[in-house]
């Protein structure tokens, strides 16, 4: 089984772009891995549901931006 990294609020911080209340703003909606308990007054996030949100993001950027273009082409014609 590999080793599953916790990352501390600011590393996650720093690896999606996003602040400390967007980030828990996106949990509150469910569209954000949830934190994880370590302790009484500590969280932490796994690095891999991190990084699969992240890639997530990514591809449907990555969707949109095909959407559009096609959509573009298309309305030309």
């Amino acid at each position: 089984m590999p080793k599953t990294r916790i990352c501390r609020l600011p590393e996650v911080v720093k690896m999606t772009g996003l602040s400390r209340s967007a980030i828990y703003a996106l949990i509150a909606e469910g569209r954000f891995p949830a934190q994880i308990n370590l302790g009484p007054r500590t969280v932490g996030w796994a690095e891999r549901e991190i990084n699969e949100w992240i890639e997530m993001r990514i591809a449907e950027s990555r969707d949109a931006q095909t959407r559009d273009s096609s959509n573009a082409r298309t309305a030309g014609r």
